[in-house]
């Protein structure tokens, strides 16, 4: 547990001086003690408060921040009014700083940039003219000694009931004025232009709404507070921002946030066909129009949108947004490319929803919609009544003084007399005519031309006057019912002043979805080569010959495959992992390739074993030189992992086999040969249907033999009925026949039959088609 805190008194002792002499004994000092956690606690307390009340969240009542709040008001002491002519930012700030806002310049004044950027905010508070930023770049304004400012008429909604008794003052930083502590806001601010901030364990994001809309919904629940959120939304159909972007987000999520005060809201870009070509008109709230340019020039030159000719930003001062789009040709489906163009660029943003502010009472948290009305409206009322309360207080004390100089103007000679003779006039006048200080002070401080008999009618008429008032403002403050109706009647006031139609319409749309990379590949008959070192390049179509290929010196010609384009090229190692690579970045056969080292992370010394093409569906046979094999299915052993996965399990001393296509399971057959000459043939479908393993033994190596490397499997391939089978011996080749084949079928697992002499020393087998 924490100690208490307590106070110790203490002396310091004096030291002795170099003559030996102790330093007198100083004053006594109270020093406060505090654990080291307790002092941090209180602390970190203090800033975070300080943050969240001062700095980073906007309050209910007029939806700003102390340095809006206090830009605003120095804005309106400088007679800075829509009216007024353009005073130099660097004036406005400086003011604020030196009397309000002890803070850095640059971020005061990118605080007023962001409160006259039409595209930031929906109803902007400042008049701005020079360079104020742009939608591409809204950090691009120009120094505040170039800039000019005054506020805009909405400001006035904050400001116009200022000076009549509305809102609480207090002092500025160093005491010497008095600043607003909030703006007696006509309309719910917080919401019209939202906001945004992050404080010390908690954030914002309120999105901004429509006039219109807003001023509805209050009335509708100044009439009636058991309305719910669902007949709220009938009014504010969502947030409208400065964009005429669509919102997409469905209405249920959108009464579901307006209910938790959290959430997130979609935006999608609009777009037309112009011709052939694809126009877009508007972007998402704060997207840039340059950044998406550069989004879909990165896919381009990826090779990954191939249904785009041409990107052009015609943006001008009459099209603040005109991207031109140019697909490849008329048959490009607009729908689904713009789907994808929403899905992987900023043409369709994701905004999150924080609705946290501070409260009446002064503190900070979470509201939902009819919270925040509810709260807006108490302290609008507050407002209005504070208002008209002051009103009453000035009329009843001008009757006051009316009544003491018509007094006077009936008894005017008398009063004239009083005030010759006397050198203390003010108590005899108070006692002969039973007057009171004011109306005493107010009779002396009279001036000559107003004793003519005009005065004392203007003075009548002006007491009629100011006593009807004086009736209706004592009836509205009475009665609660005439109050509402009066804020209510002001709601709607400002809205007819303020409001406009609404700019984000809400539509319902199908969710943006990519366009599968795959499918934009083009689907081109390939043959992939990969040489002895594991070098691999793809030659177009069919009938490319591997072997008449040129290689680097040293290497030469180890296997093929034949597929397409917009497959993958799986190919498996030394170790029995198999690895997948996209076809269509393979290499032109036209040069002498790249490396499948560079294109995969194969385990330090691993060299690959060949190459094979298809669909998922189809199947493959995997085998060792130790006689071992399986066949699996190209979706077992294909993954996206650069590292590969292990799929053949092979035994020590063994090497694998290229992989082999297996066209039909149950029609196929299996050709293996031996170095030695031994040759056999069975049908694929006796060996099992594996996802990975070693696999069954299909041809009998002697143990020794295979051991010593005597005796190992030279090929295996899987061929069709019909197909010549070629075997490869030195510098010499059989080509065998059906008929010849034939003679060599056999059951699984055997030693197999010896080929002719001078074929007995076998380097490989490939199968010719028929």
């Amino acid at each position: 547990m924490a100690r208490k805190n307590t106070k110790t008194r203490t002396k310091s002792k004096g030291s002795p001086t170099k003559r030996g002499k102790p330093k007198p004994r100083s004053t006594l000092i109270d020093i406060e003690r505090l654990p080291l956690a307790t002092f941090a606690e209180k602390a970190y307390l203090d800033y975070s408060m300080y943050v969240i009340l001062d700095r980073a969240l906007p309050h209910v009542g007029d939806g700003l921040k102390p340095v809006q709040r206090r830009i605003v008001y120095a804005m309106s002491e400088l007679g800075l009014s829509a009216a007024a002519k353009f005073k130099k930012s660097a004036r406005t700030i400086g003011d604020v700083l030196g009397k309000f806002h002890p803070h850095g310049d640059s971020a005061c004044y990118e605080a007023m940039v962001l409160m006259a950027q039409s595209f930031s905010y929906r109803y902007p508070l400042v008049d701005g003219q020079g360079n104020w930023g742009s939608i591409d770049d809204p950090k691009s304004f120009a120094a505040m000694r170039y800039t000019e400012a005054r506020l805009t008429r909405y400001a006035q909604s904050l400001l116009a009931e200022l000076g009549q008794g509305t809102v609480d003052w207090g002092a500025n930083f160093d005491g010497t004025l008095e600043e607003p502590r909030l703006l007696p806001a006509r309309l719910p601010n917080v919401l019209l232009n939202g906001g945004s901030g992050i404080a010390v364990g908690m954030a914002t994001d309120i999105p901004p709404h429509n006039v219109r809309e807003v001023a509805a919904a209050c009335i509708r629940l100044l009439e009636d507070q058991k309305t719910t959120v669902a007949q709220l939304c009938k009014h504010i159909k969502g947030p409208d921002y400065p964009t005429d972007a669509e919102i997409v987000t469905p209405p249920q999520e959108l009464r579901e946030i307006y209910d938790s005060g959290n959430g997130s809201i979609r935006m999608r870009a609009t777009w037309e066909k112009e011709d052939t070509d694809i126009i877009v008109t508007a972007l998402p709230y704060q997207a840039s129009g340059s950044k998406v340019m550069e989004q879909i020039a990165a896919q381009m030159q990826a090779k990954k949108l191939p249904l785009i000719e041409d990107l052009r930003d015609e943006s001008d001062h009459e099209n603040p947004t005109r991207l031109l789009i140019v697909p490849r040709s008329n048959r490009v489906d607009c729908e689904q490319l713009m789907a994808h163009l929403f899905a992987t660029t900023d043409l369709e943003r994701t905004y999150r929803v924080n609705m946290n502010m501070i409260g009446l009472n002064g503190r900070p948290r979470l509201f939902n919609l009819k919270d925040i009305l509810l709260e807006w409206l108490k302290f609008r009322i507050d407002t209005v009544r504070r208002r008209l309360q002051f009103r009453f207080d000035r009329v009843t004390e001008r009757l006051h003084i009316l009544d003491g100089l018509l007094a006077a103007f009936l008894n005017i000679e008398e009063v004239i007399r009083i005030i010759r003779k006397s050198d203390e006039p003010k108590p005899l006048l108070m006692k002969k005519f039973k007057l009171s200080d004011i109306q005493a002070e107010a009779i002396l401080d009279l001036k000559l031309r107003h004793l003519a008999k005009l005065e004392e009618i203007r003075i009548r008429g002006e007491q009629e006057k100011l006593s009807k008032e004086r009736d209706v403002l004592e009836k509205t403050l009475k009665s609660r019912v005439r109050l509402k109706k009066l804020v209510r009647e002001e709601i709607s006031e400002a809205a007819e002043d303020f409001g406009d139609p609404r700019r984000s319409p809400i539509v319902v749309r199908e969710a943006a979805k990519a366009i599968d990379q795959q499918s934009l590949i083009p689907s081109e008959p390939i043959t992939v080569v990969m040489s002895e070192k594991g070098w691999v390049r793809a030659a177009k179509g069919h009938e490319a010959d591997p072997r008449a290929l040129n290689y680097k010196s040293g290497d030469e010609y180890a296997h093929a495959t034949q597929g397409r384009s917009n497959q993958r090229l799986i190919t498996i190692d030394s170790t029995g992992r198999a690895y997948a690579v996209a076809a269509h970045k393979l290499p032109s056969a036209r040069s002498q390739g790249e490396p499948l080292s560079s294109m995969v992370n194969a385990p330090p010394g691993a060299s690959f074993a060949g190459v094979i093409m298809g669909s998922d569906d189809d199947k493959v046979l995997l085998s060792t030189d130790a006689g071992y094999g399986f066949v699996a299915t190209l979706a077992d052993i294909t993954t996206k992992n650069k590292t590969g996965k292990t799929v053949l399990k092979v035994p020590k001393g063994a090497q694998v086999l290229p992989p082999q296509t297996v066209s039909d399971f149950d029609e196929d057959w299996v050709a293996l040969v031996t170095n030695t000459g031994r040759f056999m043939v069975f049908m694929v479908g006796e060996l099992p249907l594996l996802a990975k393993g070693k696999g069954i033994k299909m041809l009998n190596i002697p143990t020794k033999k295979f051991a010593s490397r005597e005796e190992y499997l030279a090929g295996a391939v899987v061929f069709s009925e019909g197909d010549h089978i070629m075997v490869y011996s030195g510098k010499r080749h059989l080509n065998m026949k059906p008929a010849d084949i034939d003679h060599y079928i056999g059951e699984r697992a055997l030693r197999g039959s010896l080929l002719p002499k001078g074929f007995r020393q076998v380097q490989g087998i490939e199968v010719v088609k028929k």
